[in-house]
């Protein structure tokens, strides 16, 4: 796949319109926690700069319910760009009301204009297609930096695109990174190649591991998913998340694996907790042993053992989902150990997804991490095998 690129359009002296992904966690208080996001974005704003544009910024953040909600503004990242750029950010009071526009109309080379959150404006989710030329109407030339909501056909990042010929619209530094990143690891994995799949839910990953099985030399499961394959395989698993409707499923993903010679990993100890409680009393068991009313909220030690043996021989690794849950300390030790192990290997390591992301950036292994994704659903969705709604119309032809 090869992408129409910011690098190779004229973009000199021009207003430049960049979606980004600023959707970064804020405490109470709208204090940014992770700036990563934002920190992504600024060799595109940077170039962009230096090739003296007039550039609007823009961005989501959060679900907003109403047209306009102070706790969803992104004014606080208004003044983080200010102080990572060194330069004056100005700050629109919307998305496309008229005062807006002609702010964006009378923007000079060198200066920089965000706009308020897309999402007060319903036609952003929607795709709405008067949105979607509003927001084009600003610039001259579009750039989809924002790889995190490239997988959602909304009007500032499908849309849009339509608005603007082959020359006038490019991927970002960030957004041709990530995809270029996942095209490889999948299609063309130093081996042997090693999938670590967590997270809750099965049903959210069931076409990431159709696609994997097939492409990987081996699969570790782990978080509350891994209850599902265990019940399916006959295992009583107590109180422990299990989507019964999905052991069909289950079974025939490791039922291809093993036709494959695909090495299926699952856990073999938990620790196991009365309830969902950070208070709760909790112990390790093996899986044959979780008490009746108990549930499984961790890996075990024996698991993470296992687990990092064998990651020991692995060339390329690829991480999607916790171990555990990972909030509560007490069931957080299976995740951190794996993300040491991750972070030790000589493999190339792929993270992907924002609370693994999260996760190695908690355990302090996010600078020994090859690559870390800033997309969650994006990323699953090209582990898929999809092409994102964002990324199609930067495609070139025949490619």
């Amino acid at each position: 796949m090869k992408l129409q690129e910011i690098k190779n359009i004229n973009i000199s002296g021009k207003k430049v319109f960049i979606r980004c992904d600023f959707n970064v966690p804020m405490d109470e208080y709208s204090n940014i926690t992770d700036d990563r996001r934002i920190r992504s974005a600024l060799n595109t704003i940077r170039y962009c700069i230096d090739h003296d544009c007039a550039i609007i910024l823009a961005s989501h953040f959060g679900r907003p319910k109403e047209v306009y909600e102070e706790k969803y503004s992104l004014k606080p990242i208004a003044k983080r760009l200010h102080t990572l750029l060194k330069q004056d950010i100005l700050m629109a009071k919307n998305v496309v009301e008229e005062d807006t526009l002609e702010q964006a109309k009378h923007l000079k080379s060198g200066e920089i204009l965000l706009l308020e959150n897309l999402r007060f404006h319903k036609g952003e989710t929607k795709n709405d297609e008067e949105f979607a030329k509003k927001l084009a109407s600003m610039a001259d030339i579009y750039i989809n930096d924002a790889f995190g909501v490239s997988h959602r056909a909304h009007a500032s990042v499908e849309g849009i695109t339509k608005y603007f010929d082959k020359e006038s619209k490019a991927a970002g530094f960030l957004l041709a990174k990530e995809i270029q990143f996942f095209h490889h690891i999948i299609e063309n994995p130093k081996r042997p190649f090693v999938a670590i799949i967590g997270g809750s839910k099965v049903s959210g990953k069931l076409e990431v591991l159709n696609n994997l099985v097939s492409k990987v030399d081996k699969i570790l499961i782990g978080g509350g998913m891994a209850f599902t394959f265990l019940k399916a395989l006959g295992n009583n698993v107590g109180n422990s998340l299990v989507e019964d409707d999905l052991i069909p499923e289950a079974l025939r993903i490791m039922n291809k694996a093993k036709e494959l010679g695909v090495k299926f990993y699952l856990p073999v100890d938990v620790v196991a907790a009365e309830a969902f409680d950070k208070e709760a009393f909790a112990k390790p068991t093996t899986i044959q042993e979780i008490p009746k009313n108990w549930m499984g909220l961790d890996i075990g030690p024996a698991t993470t053992l296992l687990f990092a043996q064998a990651l020991e021989d692995a060339h390329t690794i690829l991480w999607n989902g916790p171990m555990g849950v990972y909030e509560m300390d007490k069931f957080a030790k299976g995740s951190t150990k794996i993300s040491h192990a991750v972070a030790a290997s000589y493999a190339t390591t792929v993270v992907g997804g924002g609370d693994t992301a999260d996760l190695v950036r908690i355990t302090g292994d996010e600078d020994e991490m090859t690559f870390i994704s800033t997309g969650g659903g994006a990323s699953l969705e090209l582990i898929e095998g999809k092409i994102l709604p964002g990324v199609k119309a930067l495609v070139l032809d025949g490619e």
